[in-house]
């Protein structure tokens, strides 16, 4: 997979795995100008990217969230046209967040068809170890909100204790911030009548989502950032 700064590299064979559909799709999402055309090389076969790849999730989470096609192409129509797979990725997050929390209990063929990839056994007991997925009666009950971040931690070299622990981080922290915003919430709607309440609620819920994830990702870069610049030991001047 590429990064952002990098050429595109993938065939749409590849695009189309990754993304969990099928050619006929992407060509289809292509034609309505739901995905931008990608960048062709030598003997003009085209070439993907990580944009496309974000874009096409986000797209298949809007359909899953019930939105019909043209519903879709209003949505993508809204959006700046050079969004970075991480700025799509955080519109996708949001996307998710308002479904309720879906369970389903798939073969290990729809595992991986739904994660785009092949799946062995080693990347089957990580998604296990991470909680995406645990075994049950004739197949796996997988997590749809957390699949695609599970698969996509596969490729992350790190340990799965390193993952695990990562997570427990996220949780603890995630569950502090919910919980003082719905306090802070609480505390301003207190006095409102109840249909203000409701509508107060149905709109802060993606908003906060997507400032969480903002703030976060801002947050973790400038720390990678300061991380990454920090001279080592042995650069530095003795």
């Amino acid at each position: 997979m590429t990064t952002d700064a990098e050429e595109p590299t993938l065939t749409i064979d590849e695009l189309a795995a990754r993304g969990g559909v099928t050619v006929r799709t992407v060509r289809f999402y292509g034609t309505k100008g739901l995905l931008p055309p990608p960048v062709l090389g030598p003997r003009r076969v085209g070439h993907y990217g990580r944009e496309h790849l974000a874009r096409l999730a986000l797209i298949e989470e809007l359909q899953r969230q019930g939105m019909t096609l043209s519903g879709i192409e209003r949505y993508l129509r809204q959006l700046p046209p050079d969004l970075s797979a991480h700025d799509l990725a955080i519109h996708r997050a949001v996307v998710a967040s308002w479904a309720p929390d879906t369970v389903e209990t798939l073969t290990l063929g729809e595992l991986e068809r739904r994660a785009g990839r092949p799946l062995g056994a080693e990347d089957v007991e990580r998604l296990v170890a991470m909680g995406v997925v645990r075994p049950g009666d004739g197949g796996y009950e997988a997590d749809l909100g957390l699949l695609r971040l599970g698969v996509g931690l596969l490729d992350v070299p790190l340990s799965p204790e390193a993952i695990f622990a990562a997570r427990k981080v996220l949780i603890e922290h995630t569950r502090a911030a919910a919980r003082e915003l719905s306090q802070l919430f609480r505390g301003e709607v207190a006095e409102r009548d109840a249909r203000d309440v409701r509508s107060l609620s149905a709109h802060m819920h993606p908003l906060v989502v997507q400032a969480l994830l903002t703030a976060f990702q801002r947050s973790l870069k400038e720390e990678l950032g300061e991380w990454l610049t920090e001279p080592s030991e042995e650069s530095a001047p003795g």
